[in-house]
């Protein structure tokens, strides 16, 4: 397949907003909820969008860490500012360590092809289910939560949501009126005529920014409440699923010869370092994050260098008044963005041919969506895969 290096089009564009389901609902209630900065937060998402970009040339996504943002959304008492810089030094660190020693490359061993595939199964129908909850919501926006905007008894989030289902199947394909930009573009304007900026103080300029130093009970407190529960799902999605659904999207050749296991531990590695000490959101890849950019229409390292400067213009020119701009693309277009990158991710399954193989990434798939913990999953799915082995069934 060949791939020209950079593009800059509507068809990018519009897949450089595909991964925005994600990215925006965390990284706003990691504002709103523990207090981090909007300005360092997505200062540090557009540097690192735009380095992905011009260094692998392809539509490499820019993602929070999940499992900390979850945790740390749910115990704001314990994940200090202090701590999340900690965790994304810490974190950085270790991935550091996994590149330059290979560590990384012999933990790959362990995701077989079933394995990765069942992660990515996984991946896919939380994103589904989450894209769902999205859509079905009665509040139209991610931060008005029990504010409900209805017609008749009618969600109008719900009919915003099975519009713009039906809009994006009609565009999937179209290079004219890319999905991804049309359903976000209408998204805002419903929302700014629903009231999106009516309590919002137009002042401009950048938030804080500062240099922490976390001390060692910080180091402490992230290590076993964020960082360790984090690996699994980063080593196995961020990292190896990553550099596998590169190749199964844009094949083995020149054009995704950069993109390694090492490359990406490395990476994120160096970005997790600059973010903990600025006390930013942790970051990394993600192979759903991909199949969201690719779904949409990006191909080439145009569309990350687009979104990365979108991000750092909004973080420092309107930082300030940033989470209100964001806050206004409905939580129905983000579910459907949600809804149709979880598809295109869940169906690299289908390579998948041989029985046993198929067994066992269903059933990690399963113990994913059960869970929604990768690691759990993971886990579970390697022991299952041993155990078929070691008592020679077959399925």
């Amino acid at each position: 397949m060949r791939i020209k290096e950079f593009e800059f089009n509507l068809r990018e564009l519009a897949g450089s907003m595909g991964d925005l389901g994600t990215l925006i609902p965390l990284s706003i209630a990691l504002i709103t909820v523990n207090g981090l900065s909007f300005t360092p937060v997505f200062l540090m998402v557009g540097l690192f969008y735009l380095v992905s970009g011009f260094y692998y040339r392809l539509p490499i996504p820019v993602q929070p860490l999940k499992v900390v943002a979850a945790v740390a959304i749910a115990s704001p008492d314990k994940v200090t500012l202090e701590v999340m810089s900690a965790t994304g030094i810490i974190f950085g660190a270790f991935l550091l360590l996994l590149a330059f020693t290979g560590l990384i490359d012999q933990l790959a061993k362990l995701f077989t092809k079933p394995v990765v595939r069942g992660i990515q199964l996984g991946l896919g129908l939380i994103l589904i289910t989450k894209g769902i909850d999205f859509i079905r919501k009665n509040e139209l926006f991610i931060q008005n939560s029990g504010d409900e905007v209805m017609v008749g008894s009618v969600a109008v989030n719900l009919i915003i949501g099975l519009l713009g289902i039906v809009l994006v199947l009609f565009l999937l394909n179209s290079k004219r009126f890319p999905a991804a930009l049309v359903i976000v573009g209408l998204g805002i304007i419903i929302g700014i005529a629903y009231g999106a900026f009516d309590n919002t103080v137009w002042d401009f300029g950048p938030t804080n920014m500062e240099l922490f130093s976390p001390a060692l009970n910080d180091y402490v407190t992230a290590l076993f409440l964020l960082v360790i529960p984090q690996i699994p799902l980063t080593i196995g999605n961020a990292i190896i699923g990553t550099t596998d659904a590169v190749k199964a999207f844009f094949g083995k050749g020149k054009e995704t010869q950069r993109a390694t296991n090492r490359r990406f531990a490395a990476d994120m590695g160096v970005a997790n370092i600059a973010t903990g000490m600025l006390g930013a959101m942790p970051m990394c890849h993600g192979a759903g994050g991909l199949a969201a950019h690719y779904r949409f229409g990006a191909r080439t390292g145009g569309s990350n260098i687009m979104i990365g400067l979108f991000f750092i213009i909004i973080a420092v020119a309107f930082g300030i008044v940033g989470v209100s701009i964001l806050s206004s693309v409905p939580n129905a277009v983000l579910g459907v963005l949600l809804l149709f990158a979880g598809l295109e991710l869940a169906i690299l399954i289908r390579d998948v041919k041989e029985k046993q193989s198929l067994f066992i990434g269903v059933f990690i798939a399963g113990i994913g969506l059960a869970t929604t913990n990768m690691g759990i999953a993971f886990g579970a799915g390697i022991v299952v895969s041993y155990l078929l082995r070691w008592a020679k069934l077959e399925m």
